[in-house]
């Protein structure tokens, strides 16, 4: 075998003049991820303090919010110590995992989307079986499920591409998505097919029963009293925003992989972008301004009980 078949260094190139703007870069950057984890982590704590909040939606909320922190971590670091380097390398195996995490966590966010909306359509629909139906051991499982179920597709086509041989060492992009499909000599049509599959199962299929449970509870709530429109404005609302914003941002990332090399450059890098810097803040923002018991308790947090301006609601 050519030796230049065993280099596993892979040369990050999708960044647009990074040795003029490195500093702005960075800071960039590095600001927003300390957002994404201070807004993300302030939520999903005063979820886990208050008794109020202890119940099936915020806790999907939670897990939603932790998975925000997750998958930006899985992509920040590695951001952050590129534009601080002369030369933005990675190996292909770190390249590989990166690509893991960012696909299974991308699919968690669809799965939890999916439960939520589930528990909102029990909660409008069937009121007085909720609390049977959404039982805690419903709620464990339909975590591990969206957590676990994604890892383990999307760990299959990470292994099969760790073993295929590469042809170019150069990445156009900043993060290791479905672009590593070019970097191989041979495109696999095991890794197509199950990479379709994978799709269907992680993204289409709940994005479908999303939108056929937010039918049913639209229906039910046109023919019901002012006061389950309401509710059912105040919290499915949020829900199908944070489901509008990761659709596009998928659509994003599909559109980046398949029509890469008609894409110019600083195209590419903006729409990178608004993967890694967009959505992980929205979902914080959206909860907590759009969830009243949300707000009512961050209003306490960040403004004193004394300042008549910020008692709003007595």
């Amino acid at each position: 075998m050519d030796d230049t078949f065993n280099i596993t260094s892979i040369t990050v190139s999708g960044y647009v003049e990074v040795a003029k703007y490195r500093y702005l870069y960075f800071m960039i950057m590095f600001t927003a991820y300390i957002l994404i984890i201070c807004c993300n982590s302030t939520v999903v704590c005063l979820i886990w303090i208050h008794q109020n909040l202890h119940e099936p939606m915020y806790i999907f909320i939670a897990a939603l919010l932790m998975n925000s922190v997750l998958f930006s971590t899985s992509i920040y670091p590695k951001l952050l110590i590129d534009l601080l380097s002369e030369k933005q390398t990675i190996s292909y195996s770190a390249c590989l995992f990166q690509f893991l995490l960012f696909y299974s966590l991308s699919g968690s966010e669809f799965l939890l989307l999916s439960a939520m909306a589930y528990d909102r359509y029990v909660s409008i629909c069937k009121p007085l079986q909720y609390p049977t139906i959404m039982s805690k051991t419903t709620i464990g499982i339909f975590l591990v499920l969206a957590w676990i179920l994604p890892a383990c597709q999307i760990a299959v086509p990470a292994i099969l591409s760790a073993e295929a041989r590469l042809c170019d060492f150069t990445l156009k992009g900043i993060i290791c998505n479905n672009a590593i499909y070019r970097l191989q000599c041979q495109r696999s049509r095991v890794i197509t097919i199950y990479g379709v599959v994978a799709l269907l199962d992680l993204a289409i299929l709940p994005m479908v029963f999303i939108s056929f449970t937010y039918t049913k509870i639209l229906i039910i709530s046109y023919r019901s009293s002012r006061e389950v429109k309401r509710k059912a404005a105040e919290t499915c609302l949020p829900h199908l925003l944070v489901l509008i914003s990761l659709s596009c941002l998928i659509t994003y990332d599909v559109i980046i992989a398949r029509v890469e090399s008609n894409l110019p450059k600083t195209a590419r890098f903006m729409m990178t972008l608004q993967i890694v810097l967009y959505h992980p803040l929205f979902n914080p923002i959206i909860y907590g301004l759009k969830m009243k018991a949300i707000s009512k308790h961050l209003k306490k947090l960040f403004c004193p009980a004394k300042v008549i301006s910020c008692n709003t609601d007595d």
